[in-house]
């Protein structure tokens, strides 16, 4: 295995429904393993001829004899990097192309038969293998970690409770790596399947001109494999570790073709960003393999991406990159580029090893590190108070500690100041405990972060397990919500939008809850939930100037405390009740004892205390009277006389 090759293959979709509709002419041609493209503006010009180890003919339908479905795929790449995981290797496998070519269809695929993706047959094989070969000599364990690289910033995608950024830091000994991500412990197909259900929801993906759904962000899932052994005649056992990365890049894109603007172009502008560092990376280890010579600078760092792929890339791993093409004439210039980019990966060579008990040798390195560091401290001043910063009961070890591997070469350690010291101890003592933390202690920190998920969706009204019968979206229990209103029976009570704890802003841009239609301004109110003089959760509704806000039909320009039951009317369209749990709950139990209680405030009540209080009618294509003044608002006001105190029976009445 030492000094393989980069495996690069290229798959071809059909064409979309957009191409198909253009009536795109298809320039791609493939013959056994060779790829061709040719230019439909220059049809005479010589078609350009690629040479891959596989090329996945995908355009046509399974009626094809050449048709490369999703399980050949699998079956040519996928399986060949899992058996090499079971030897002990390092494994990667990533998908590379512009965006919409059909990546996140060959890594993941689609829930019907047939249709699954390179990572759930991958993980499929995986368990069926554990299953078949475990006995009480050899045991096996998987952990699995799930982030995003969205904006150059590292997100994890099984946290319940996002951390936001996580800092991405360098060990001499473990190389780069992602500072509290989080790695759970799996012992089934199901366990593995739902979190990477959970993952794929939180992952960022929004439509281009291009793509309805367009990832954006690069994915990366690992998946860590430790095999046991323990030998029955000398009772000795060993231990390999393979980390498997299976990595899902966001796609290139031309802004003027994806037709984005805005958000979307930053995003796009980031991706491009981290493709173009990612080929800088390929390209000069492309080159040193050519010159036979270490290359004097390869730009990792440039990118968080390239970064932490940087053992991927001619390191320590068995490497395979499937390029996503695509056949139509109009993306001839992506197409060539993507295939460029393939042919330079194929002249990248890693050196991958047998990870034969890691562990081990990382704990004896990393405690003499700590022993170093320790040294280093006591020898720069007094050590701090505290049994964590006492110098150890054995002295240090007499040999000097080895310089720091880095990609196979060595390197001289850089002189530490006391405080880089005592950053870089207590770094080194959190993986000490990480590593030598058990399997039941991995397991259980699994569960606890599951059940925390799980009723951090169930507080906010979405049920995971059959809850009382229900399966899907219930009202929560104790978080302050509103509920939309539709003359639509069947449409209200559909959408839930929670008030969270401080401020929670409404509006077209940059808020919390988004709202479009007619009056709805940028920045149209904000809801304020803090606690009272009596503990209870008190919720202000505070308009911004200019906006139309209504509270149980009242106009409101100064901030207003709503009451469980109250209606609201923002902008011309939208219709709310808000709901607070705790007061609901007393209120009915008020109402029992008086007999059975009122029906909720609905969408009808609503449009008729703001007909009679402001003249106003929500419903299509009825009569309104938006903003201050205008004849028909006069005219009411006049029918209606002395309304004062009916007004505020109205305003007071919200349940």
């Amino acid at each position: 295995m030492a000094g393989a090759s980069v495996t690069v293959a290229v798959r071809v979709r059909p064409f979309s429904a957009r191409e198909t509709q253009r009536q795109a002419k298809c320039v791609i041609q493939m013959c056994g393993n060779t790829t061709c493209i040719t230019n439909p503006k220059l049809p005479n010009d010589s078609t350009k001829s690629f040479t891959f180890d596989y090329s996945f003919w995908s355009h046509t339908s399974e009626e094809d004899p050449h048709f490369a479905s999703q399980h050949r795929v699998y079956e040519a790449i996928g399986a060949e990097l899992l058996l090499h995981a079971f030897r002990g290797y390092n494994v990667c496998a990533l998908a590379y192309g512009q965006t919409g070519a059909g990546k996140s269809y060959t890594m993941m695929g689609r829930a019907e038969p047939g249709q699954r993706g390179l990572i759930p047959q991958l993980c499929e094989d995986l368990f069926a293998r554990v299953a078949k070969e475990g006995s009480p000599e050899v045991s096996f364990s998987v952990e699995v970690s799930y982030m995003e690289i969205y904006c150059e910033r590292v997100r994890d995608l099984l946290t319940p409770r996002g951390r936001g950024a996580l800092r991405v830091r360098e060990h001499p000994l473990l190389g780069p790596y992602v500072q509290d991500l989080s790695r759970l412990a799996v012992t089934s197909l199901g366990d593995i399947a739902e979190l990477l259900d959970s993952g794929n929801k939180a992952r960022t993906v929004a439509a281009t001109a291009m793509n309805a759904s367009s990832s954006r962000s690069h994915a990366v899932l690992s998946i860590v494999l430790s095999q046991r052994r323990r030998d029955p005649l000398s009772q000795l056992c060993s231990e390999k570790v393979s980390r498997i990365s299976l990595v899902d890049l966001a796609g290139s894109e031309r802004a003027d073709h994806a037709g984005t603007s805005g958000t979307r172009l930053k995003e796009g502008a980031n991706i491009n960003k981290s493709l173009t560092t990612l080929g800088k990376v390929i390209s000069a280890l492309a080159e040193a393999q050519n010159k036979k010579k270490k290359p004097d600078f390869i730009p990792y760092r440039d990118s968080v991406l390239t970064w932490l792929l940087k053992e991927n890339l001619g390191g320590n791993s068995r490497t395979a990159m499937i390029a996503a093409l695509s056949p139509a004439d109009s993306s001839y210039e992506e197409t060539l580029s993507t295939l460029r980019y393939a042919d330079r990966t194929r002249h990248i060579r890693c050196h991958a090893v047998v990870n034969e008990d890691p562990n081990a040798r990382l704990i004896r390195e990393l405690r003499r590190e700590v022993a170093r560091l320790r040294e280093l401290l006591r020898a720069q001043g007094p050590p701090r108070a505290g049994p964590e910063h006492e110098p150890p009961a054995e002295p240090p070890p007499a040999e000097p500690p080895p310089p720091a591997a880095v990609n196979g070469a060595t390197e001289p350690l850089p002189p530490l100041s006391a405080a880089e010291a005592m950053e870089r101890l207590q770094e080194t003592e959190k993986i000490i405990a990480e590593l030598n933390e058990t399997w039941e202690e991995k397991l259980r920190r699994t569960e606890a972060l599951r059940l925390e998920r799980e009723a951090l969706l169930a507080e906010m009204g979405v049920a995971l397990r059959e809850d009382g019968g229900t399966v899907g979206v219930f009202t929560p229990k104790k978080t302050p919500h509103l509920v939309n209103l539709n003359e639509d029976p069947l449409m209200s009570e559909c959408l839930l939008y929670h008030i969270k704890d401080g401020v929670t802003r409404v509006g077209r841009v940059d808020v919390d809850i988004r709202l479009s239609g007619p009056l709805i301004e940028e920045q149209h109110c904000l809801f304020r939930s803090q606690p009272g003089p009596t503990g209870e959760v008190v919720v202000t509704l505070e308009p911004c100037e200019g906006a139309e806000t209504y509270v149980n039909g009242q106009r409101v320009t100064e901030p207003v405390e709503l009451q469980s039951g109250s209606r609201l009317v923002l902008g011309q369209s939208h219709v709310f009740r808000f709901t607070h749990p705790e007061q609901a709950r007393r209120r009915r139990e008020q109402e029992r004892e008086r007999g059975p209680p009122d029906p909720p405030p609905d969408w009808s009540q609503a449009q008729r205390e703001l007909l009679e209080l402001q003249g106003i009618d929500v419903r299509p294509g009825g009569a309104r009277r938006w903003g201050h003044g205008g004849a028909m608002g006069d005219s009411c006001r006049a029918r209606r006389g002395g309304s004062g105190g009916r007004r505020r029976r109205l305003r007071n009445s919200g349940r």
